[in-house]
């Protein structure tokens, strides 16, 4: 499929984050990029005014407060960036009678501690501030713009041109490199998703106009203790990973023991599924700098 758009002028909030600097990769100058010094997703005259200036036929918005500890400290930031920002930004593109694509997170599940996948007739339930913020913007999209998608997706990793935007994988091989050593929690299930991978299927999604919620990630399933001892096996770090429990990690704000997301639904929207997570890891590595 020709990922390219013929008659769309795409605007791109958060262009400069991991999932956006894909986005720009994909459109290749074709784009209106929009950035952090360029918005305020918080306050509804800079969103009008730029979306005004600029004239869209369709909004992605890639931006989002992702902190997940700090968000326990500062809900009332988390909730601005990811609650508010996307019910102005909403508003603003039902006014104009255009598409928006909203990116939340596997973080608006976890209360009801289940096993299998979740699919997006789950209740959601999710167990601390930035999961609460998530789906608060969720709720203000799916309500307020009608056409809209929404896609959910989980630990995700990409390259990004903002300055001090990190990723698990980053993070564990320089803690690797300069430890030897690495404590990892290995009951917490996830799906690592490349923010490449992602940011194609997005692209192929929104010029289907099957609009609505979905989950979108890479393929099959790990821990993040085995995610590590991938990384480190692929990327030939010399370094020990002890498994811990959630619980001996200590972090300050709760997470879901399960993050899986079953992403049928996009499947049949796109005819297929996104590439495994073994293979999109190994991708990612060899571009590493």
């Amino acid at each position: 499929m020709d990922r390219m758009f013929k008659s769309y002028e795409v605007a791109i909030i958060g262009a400069s984050g991991q999932l956006g600097s894909e986005f720009r990769r994909l459109f290749d100058g074709r784009a209106i990029e929009i950035r952090h010094d360029q918005i305020e997703i918080t306050d509804p005259t800079s969103i009008h005014a730029v979306l005004s200036a600029t004239g869209p036929s369709i909004v992605i918005n890639a931006a989002a407060y992702n902190w997940v500890d700090k968000a326990e400290y500062e809900p009332d930031v988390a909730f601005a960036v990811n609650a508010l920002g996307p019910r102005t930004l909403a508003l603003a593109c039902a006014g104009r009678e255009i598409p928006l694509l909203h990116i939340s997170s596997d973080y608006v599940f976890g209360l009801d501690a289940r096993d299998a996948p979740y699919s997006e007739t789950d209740t959601p339930g999710p167990l601390g501030a930035y999961g609460l913020s998530k789906l608060a913007g969720e709720y203000f999209v799916r309500s307020l713009c009608p056409q809209h998608y929404v896609v959910r997706t989980c630990g995700l990793y990409g390259h990004a041109e903002a300055v001090g935007k990190g990723n698990f994988v980053k993070t564990i091989l320089r803690l690797g490199r300069e430890r030897g050593h690495v404590r990892v929690v290995d009951d917490q299930y996830c799906t690592p998703t490349s923010a490449a991978d992602l940011a194609e299927a997005l692209v192929d999604l929104i010029q289907t106009e099957a609009f609505g919620l979905y989950h979108l990630t890479n393929r099959g399933q790990t821990t993040w203790y085995d995610f590590t001892r991938e990384i480190f096996e692929i990327a030939n770090v010399n370094a020990t990973i002890e498994a811990i429990s959630t619980a001996e990690f200590g972090a300050k704000a709760r997470r879901p023991a399960n993050s899986l997301l079953n992403c049928d639904k996009a499947a049949g929207v796109l005819h297929g599924h996104m590439p495994p997570w073994h293979d999109a890891v190994a991708r990612y590595l060899r571009n590493l700098p």
